[in-house]
């Protein structure tokens, strides 16, 4: 099935550009995998080195790179994901996206604590955006 008719509603209200790279690699990943999760986490894992999830879409990182300790590995490597967080940004701006996502008692969290906090605010947003739909 074309990345298109499976694109989450995420990406869907996001920029082009993160539209295209997440069906492309979605894409590519079928034609290697077959239809399933592995594709979708493929192409997921792709649009993370160049995206952050805020809320309930996707904005271009200031700088491309590996997201979260599991994006850092291969296949098959420990680590958590961050769902979409980029968990590898300054505690700066994990500040400022907390404030922008209005999350409490953000000023007296650890960095791993802004993640967290951040991922949270992310479903509740997406889940709302979702309702709507």
């Amino acid at each position: 099935m074309p990345a298109r008719e499976e694109m989450p509603s995420t990406i869907a209200r996001s920029p082009k550009h993160a539209q295209e790279i997440w069906s492309a690699a979605h894409d590519s990943a079928v034609q290697e995998y077959g239809e399933g999760e592995r594709s979708h986490r493929t192409a997921f894992a792709a649009l993370k080195h160049q995206y952050e999830k805020v809320g309930d879409h996707w904005e271009k990182k200031d700088e491309s790179g590996p997201s979260d300790e599991k994006a850092e590995g291969t296949v098959g490597s420990p680590g958590e994901t961050a769902g979409g967080v980029d968990a590898n940004a300054s505690k700066e701006h994990l500040m400022d996206l907390a404030r922008r996502l209005d999350v409490s008692g953000r000023s007296s969290m650890t960095k791993d604590e802004l993640v967290t906090a951040i991922q949270k605010a992310n479903d509740r947003q997406t889940a709302r955006a979702r309702e709507k739909d």
